[in-house]
């Protein structure tokens, strides 16, 4: 260790703090520098945890950065990196020393930890620093983004609120009235009632006996509410829950509070079973059966850990202070960083999608340049036309190429047989097949543009313009008489199908866009009709007509009159070919693979979920997808739904979500022929046919597919991270009950622990098991399952599923978590109760209050970067594959983190999504 006086100091301290001894040690390294401006530059601020006899790196962040609250990445540093950069001789000496101090620093801390902890007397929980930590932050009354937002910490959530009671009060005498108390601290709607309840508590403490306060009194509430005081949060939310403010709190309190926060985070099944968990409540906190619990029983409860029984104790302490350490920055050229973070990575995470672009635009460039050059070179024509005709024919043969290529990102049965049967999907990007189809419409827009702008403001105009002269060696193009007017060309077959074909493109294209496809244009009736699927769905098939007037544009050319120079059905030709066929075989084998209703749900969301029984032959992988038709709503519509059942399972299942007119119709019709709950639960219907059953009074429901979609490769990872938005999860649930089938036959064949847990190539006995003989070549040893959804009543889709795992899954192959957006984060007061119940519940009935699975679930939604941080952290040198489905708000983050990781850690993920 360095001597204060020459480069660094050290101090430590012993503090006792609730029975215990915490311990606080200093240490900082400063570099010999002239300036204190150039000292500041390189400040870095470590923090370790000590909990127990070990040491973590718990963070890192410069001096900048703590100082505006951002937190830099300790794995991404403390973790081999590839690719490091040179740093200089000074900069890299002064780096040993810093390492080399740290690790004494350890040490010391370590020992400090060690000496410092004392026996505790049995049975009493006692407020460590790490306790009471968890405790504040579980009893926020303003989360992080109420009180104002923005920067500039107290003062500027103040001066929000302050702004606010000005809005408030500018009609009500400056008094705010308790009714908008939630809005001016900033809570919203739905926790109005909570808020009242804070504001009668505030009030009762200050003997105001109106439902009004001032702006003096309101800065009294707010200074209060934001107490960083452990005690004096609690005994806050003690007094809410304290209404007679007797020091005591009964039953029918706890319950009252039960329901006031289960309106707040919308747990409509946990306000239904309020009196439930009210009596489990007082059983855990009053177990001599008094009648009511006082404010240590609420700290006992508090006071633990995340996760844990008020009947376990604390056994962990953690200890974490910041250490300084001044570092010098590498200087490298701008341009040079540029090219290394950007550029390069970019092509290592896009190279597919680079190879085929460039080729694609390569081709339409030679074939663009091969029409211009080859019409300069007819000097009777260019010598009139100029190059406004070289323009106008080299984007007519880009049109062909595109027009022939659009048609192939939709041909799904090829697509899918070339994904499952070839290696082609090594190069070749099939997941991006639908974001190809639209590239390659926008490419067709921009060239039928070039054209007709190219025809009818440039070349048409020189040709009516022509001297006679010059017009005489055009007459076998367009006869003898020259023509006068646009009239003339409009007229003709040329005219008229290009002027048809645009205007059908444009309605094609226009109702395709995601303005009008997912209703987001909101126009009057009646014109309402021509925004959505429906409208989408039919305009699409304009395409028939578009491709007989393309054939006919191009047979009926001016200044092309060989059959053999006529290229347009030459273009077509196979790709027409192969999408007609695939069509006719789409109609022939979905009415030969007849499917009959085993069972029909109807869930809370909205939600319709089909068991169909298997066709025979009927084959496919987890995480594809099929088309399904119900007669009864259209003959004609087919729309795409994951498969949720798992390929071993002897039926196909779907779940669908009302989101557009047709699933509005289809969750009609079969609601219809549902039964309310045995169980009398909210919301569900359900009927279940047996064998043998006749269902005539079903609908009838045809299916096409399987079709390949990105998930089905997750065989293919050592790792997978599985992320589900709301009905996003149903891919992801069938890759899960998968896994947990394959477990099964493990298990019943004797594997050992190290066998493949992915049976999607196992031969399948006629009962449908997986047979677990041929596992050497698929890699998946772990899964993470992150589904986040907004509603409780989400979780009654995949009950099932979620109980299964835990109960199947003693190996910790798959680790699940449930994440529930309607309730407020964990550590907000609005939380706090349903936090504590749900600790109670699972640990002595095993089952979580918000989802009603095995499963715990999380509130607010995950931290991504730290998802991604212990699968580095844990999985060293391995194969990630996110899979994920849903709305596109999150792709960009986890796309960006992929991207990160991979090139900061030793962990390589690899981003796909579902086109949703």
């Amino acid at each position: 260790m360095e001597n204060p006086e020459e480069k660094g100091h050290h101090s430590d301290t012993a503090e006792s703090e609730g029975g215990g001894k915490n311990s606080t040690a200093h240490f900082s390294l400063l570099p010999e520098t002239k300036t204190a401006a150039a000292a500041d530059d390189c400040v870095v601020e470590i923090s370790l945890d000590v909990p127990e006899d070990s040491v973590a790196v718990h963070s890192v962040k410069t001096a900048t950065a703590a100082a505006a609250g951002e937190v830099q990445d300790p794995e991404l540093n403390i973790l081999p990196a590839k690719g490091m950069e040179k740093k200089s001789s000074s900069g890299s000496s002064f780096a040993r020393n810093a390492s080399s101090t740290i690790r004494q620093v350890s040490l010391g801390m370590k020992r400090l930890a060690s000496v410092t902890r004392r026996p505790q007397p049995a049975g009493r929980l006692h407020r460590t620093e790490s306790a009471a930590t968890h405790a504040l932050n579980g009893l926020k009354f303003i989360n992080k983004t109420g009180g104002g937002g923005g920067g500039g910490g107290a003062a500027a959530a103040w001066a929000g609120v302050e702004q606010r009671f000005k809005k408030i009060t500018s009609t009500t005498n400056g008094l705010l009235p308790r009714s908008h108390f939630g809005e001016c601290i900033g809570m919203n709607e739905e926790s109005k009632e909570f808020a009242g309840e804070l504001f009668d508590t505030l009030a009762r403490r200050r003997h105001i006996a109106g439902d009004s306060i001032t702006n003096v009194q309101l800065k009294e509430f707010w200074d209060e509410i934001n107490d960083q005081s452990f005690d004096s949060r609690l005994q806050t939310f003690f007094d809410m829950v304290d209404k007679d403010a007797d020091g005591r709190i009964t039953e029918d309190e706890v319950r009252e509070i039960i329901t006031l926060s289960a309106c707040a985070n919308k747990l409509t099944n946990i306000q239904n079973q309020a009196d439930e968990y009210a009596r489990l409540i007082m059983e855990e906190l009053d177990p001599n059966n008094i009648g009511y619990i006082m404010i240590e029983n609420l700290e006992t409860l508090l006071l633990q850990g995340p996760g844990k029984s008020s009947l376990a104790s604390a056994s962990t302490r953690n200890l974490s202070k910041m250490l300084s350490e001044k570092l010098k920055v590498t200087k490298e050229h701008p341009l040079k960083m540029w090219c290394r973070d950007n550029f390069h990575y970019f092509l290592i995470d896009n190279w597919k999608r680079v190879w085929v672009m460039g080729m694609w635009i390569g081709v339409m460039g030679a074939l663009f340049g091969y029409k211009y050059v080859e019409y300069k070179r007819k000097d009777d024509v260019f010598e009139v036309m100029g190059h406004c005709v070289c323009m106008a024919k080299g984007a007519a043969e880009t049109l062909k190429l595109n027009m022939a290529l659009i048609l192939l990102p939709v041909c799904r049965n090829t697509i899918t047989w070339l994904r499952n049967k070839t290696r082609l999907g090594v190069a070749v990007p099939f997941d991006d097949n639908l974001n190809f189809h639209k590239v390659i419409a926008i490419a067709i827009a921009i060239g039928v543009g070039i054209h007709g702008i190219s025809h009818l403001s440039c070349d048409f105009p020189r040709l009516l313009n022509a001297s006679p002269e010059k017009y005489e060696p055009l007459e076998p193009y367009f006869g003898k008489n020259q023509p006068t007017n646009y009239g003339q060309f409009v007229k003709g077959w040329e005219g008229v199908t290009g002027i048809l074909m645009v205007i059908l493109m444009a309605i094609s294209f226009t109702l395709a866009s995601p303005w009008f496809r997912r209703n987001r244009v909101k126009l009057p009736k009646p014109l309402n009709k021509i925004t959505g699927f429906n409208a989408f769905w039919y305009s699409h098939h304009l395409f028939i007509i578009v491709y007989t007037l393309l054939i006919i544009h191009g047979i009926k050319l001016y200044l092309t009159h060989q059959w053999y120079k006529k290229t347009t059905w030459m273009y077509l030709a196979v790709p027409v070919a192969l999408y007609g066929g695939e069509r006719l075989f789409k109609a022939f084998r979905s009415r030969v693979k007849a499917v009959k209703i085993l069972k029909v749900a109807v869930f809370p969301g909205n939600v319709l979920s089909l068991h169909m029984s298997k066709p025979q032959g009927f084959e496919y992988k987890s995480g594809q997808y099929i088309f399904v038709n119900c007669a009864a709503v259209s003959p004609f519509e087919w729309h795409p739904f994951s498969i949720t059942s798992a390929p071993s399972d002897g039926y196909v299942s779907v779940h669908i979500r009302t989101l557009g007119d047709w699933t509005r119709q289809l969750k009609t019709t079969f609601t219809k022929v549902c039964q309310p709950s045995p169980t009398g639960k909210s919301g569900i219907r359900s009927v279940d046919y047996l064998e043998g059953e006749d269902n005539h009074n079903c609908p009838k429901v045809l299916i096409d597919g399987p079709y390949g979609a990105p998930t089905q490769d997750y065989k293919d990872y050592d790792v997978v991270l599985l992320v589900g938005l709301g009905i996003g999860a149903t891919p992801m649930i069938s890759v899960v009950k998968d896994i947990v089938n394959n477990m099964k036959a493990l298990d019943e064949a004797g594997e050992n622990e190290n066998a493949s847990l992915e049976g999607g190539t196992h031969k399948r006995k006629k009962t449908g098991s997986h047979s677990p003989s041929d596992t050497q070549d698929i890699k998946t040893r772990r899964a993470y399952f992150y589904w986040v959804t907004r509603e409780q009543g989400s979780f009654d889709w995949f009950k099932g599923v979620m109980n299964e795992v835990a109960e199947m899954d003693h190996k910790g192959v798959i680790e699940m978590h449930n994440y529930c957006t309607s309730v407020y984060e964990e550590g907000d007061a609005r939380s706090a109760l349903i936090a504590m119940l749900q600790s109670i519940n699972h640990a002595k009935n095993g089952v979580d209050v918000v989802s009603g699975t095995r499963v715990k679930s999380h509130f607010d939604k995950p931290n991504w970067r730290e998802v991604y941080k212990s699968i580095a952290v844990n999985h060293p040198n391995a194969r990630v594959g996110v899979f994920y489905c849903g709305a596109p708000p999150p792709v960009r983050e986890l796309k960006q983190l992929a991207s990160d990781f991979s090139h900061k850690t030793t962990t390589k993920f690899e981003f796909h999504k579902e086109n949703f």
